[in-house]
């Protein structure tokens, strides 16, 4: 039997699924890409990607039951990592050109447009760690992750306890929210080069 944790990148038609593959593995990681429910569910982790439109990724997600796994497994106590859209489709609900979606509601609050001249979000940036993160664990202050949106959760609105990491962009927006054994980051981790190369051990490693 592998010492490795068993990971799962949740294959739902959206994502960087082999560079997140990569990265995962370089971290520590026995990874699958699977749209498998029985795999997803039985995983010491899981990984939902997203790239592009909030009801583009919910659509492709809702086809293969991905909101119920998410929910199951948080429900279990058992690790889900949301990256990018797959952060934000974790919300209640996404406003994309005026139109609301219904999004996983894991948390409560919206997702939607950055109010800055520039959009999209593009490039690197730093973030405001959350004290006793384990994601961010053992980095500078002044690390650098690799964003690309134009659309983010702006608010937090969960549970007190939950350990919210921000960025700035014109604005503030959630980089990161670590609660219990749902963490998702804004940023790529699989695109940030050394540091998202550390952000993914620390979570494989608290698997």
């Amino acid at each position: 039997m592998s010492a490795e944790p068993a990971v799962v990148i949740l294959d739902y038609g959206s994502g960087n699924l082999r560079s997140a593959q990569r990265a995962l593995q370089r971290a520590g990681a026995e990874v699958e890409v699977t749209a498998d429910a029985d795999a997803a569910a039985a995983a010491d982790g899981l990984v939902v990607p997203g790239v592009g439109a909030f009801a583009a990724c919910m659509a492709g997600l809702r086809q293969v039951h991905g909101e119920k796994i998410i929910a199951e497994r948080v429900a279990a106590g058992r690790p889900v990592l949301g990256v990018c859209v797959g952060m934000q489709i974790l919300f209640a609900r996404g406003v994309e050109f005026g139109v609301e979606t219904a999004g996983c509601g894991q948390w409560p609050g919206v997702v939607s447009r950055l109010d800055a001249p520039v959009i999209p979000h593009m490039g690197w940036n730093v973030v405001d760690a959350a004290p006793g993160s384990t994601l961010f664990a053992g980095m500078a202050a002044d690390t650098r992750f690799y964003f690309v949106h134009s659309y983010a959760a702006q608010h937090w609105e969960g549970r007190p306890e939950a350990l919210v990491t921000r960025a700035t962009h014109q604005v503030p927006f959630l980089a990161a929210v670590e609660d219990g054994p749902l963490a998702a980051t804004q940023f790529h981790p699989e695109k940030s080069g050394d540091a998202g190369a550390r952000l993914l051990s620390n979570w494989v490693e608290a698997l």
